[in-house]
């Protein structure tokens, strides 16, 4: 069973899920046999959990659909547990109450974000606002992250692309930071700091890659990897569910659009791509923001392409060595023909 323990001397909650330690090993061995029992690939159905959604017009469980939502086999967390903290002494510990989800993108299982329709993307931002308001019901959980690994470099164990979900009752230290931050930044300016950066950043043009609809794609200033890219909202809007139909179109023709440059750029790169969402429900944590999120908060994505190694000064420092400077990121990214 998994737990979340506090860390008091860095005062920060650890995860311990032993059960992850039976997922499938890193992409080495699973290239071997790309499609051939690929849990996620079209007719392969029964070797996953029964669906939580989809998008398709026949029957559950069943072939011919478009994006899939499947409880992961190998779950950091679960809905089922009750809650029961736990103190002994100074050791704090609840059971590890959440959700755990895998979000089937798409059934083609070679195919990279740059390969997919702006309907298959669509779909696929679609589901992940259906599950968060799904979640959003279940008022025991508070903060939700949205992650996909592509790669054996970012740390994907299936071929197949897939987005993850984990929804967990406690609020992580550097979210609390950052509403903090933005929280105080707001009572000094009557703006959200995401709202500024976004506006100087198309000021300044030097780094921006496209835009398409209300959303802009940029390579940040302080850009942490080479060709990171992130794309905001210029509307305040703090969640996927919050999108309309034309808002969806928009950010699925931006995300293609983005990832058809950088593979222009990069070839086949490994990366990390990263939804920051406003908290998902109240609670003593995060009490003090949540009345002021629709003023200052706004959701973003990042994409972290993962073309080198972290190194022991990364590791030992948290500070991340970028060797491809944003504007130049930027630049090539714009100027590549796609």
């Amino acid at each position: 069973m998994s737990e979340i323990r506090r860390d008091r001397l860095h005062n920060h909650y650890v995860l311990i899920a032993p059960e992850r330690m039976h997922r499938p090993d890193t992409l080495s061995t699973v290239q071997g046999k790309p499609k051939e029992g690929c849990p996620f690939c079209e007719g392969h159905e029964a070797l996953t959990p029964p669906e939580i959604d989809a998008v398709r017009e026949n029957e559950a469980n069943e072939a011919r659909w478009k994006v899939r939502v499947i409880p992961n086999l190998y779950k950091a967390v679960q809905v089922e547990l009750e809650e029961n903290s736990r103190r002994e002494g100074m050791f704090e510990s609840q059971p590890g109450i959440g959700a755990h989800e895998i979000v089937i993108d798409t059934p083609c299982h070679d195919c990279r974000t740059a390969d997919l329709e702006v309907s298959q993307i669509g779909l696929w931002l679609s589901s992940l606002a259906r599950r968060i308001t799904d979640l959003r019901q279940d008022k025991r959980l508070v903060h939700i992250s949205i992650f996909r690994n592509y790669g054996e470099s970012a740390g994907a164990t299936q071929q197949h692309p897939h987005t993850q979900i984990i929804a967990i009752p406690v609020m992580p230290r550097n979210e609390l930071m950052y509403l903090d931050r933005n929280l105080d930044y707001y009572r000094r300016h009557g703006r959200g700091k995401l709202e500024d950066f976004v506006e100087n950043e198309r000021l300044a043009k030097v780094r921006m890659v496209a835009e398409a609809g209300d959303f802009s794609a940029f390579c940040p200033y302080a850009s942490s990897f080479p060709f990171e890219v992130m794309i905001a909202p210029r509307r305040a809007l703090t969640t996927l569910d919050e999108l309309n139909r034309d808002d969806i179109i928009n950010l699925a023709k931006l995300t293609k659009e983005v990832f058809a440059r950088l593979d222009a750029q990069l070839g086949k790169f490994d990366y990390n791509l990263t939804f920051h969402l406003a908290p998902l429900n109240e609670n003593f944590e995060n009490e003090p923001f949540i009345s002021y999120l629709k003023h200052y908060f706004r959701f973003y994505i990042r994409i972290l392409p993962r073309i080198y190694r972290l190194g022991g000064f990364e590791l030992s420092t948290g500070m991340l060595i970028n060797t491809v400077a944003p504007e130049e990121a930027a630049k090539l990214l714009r100027e590549t023909t796609i």
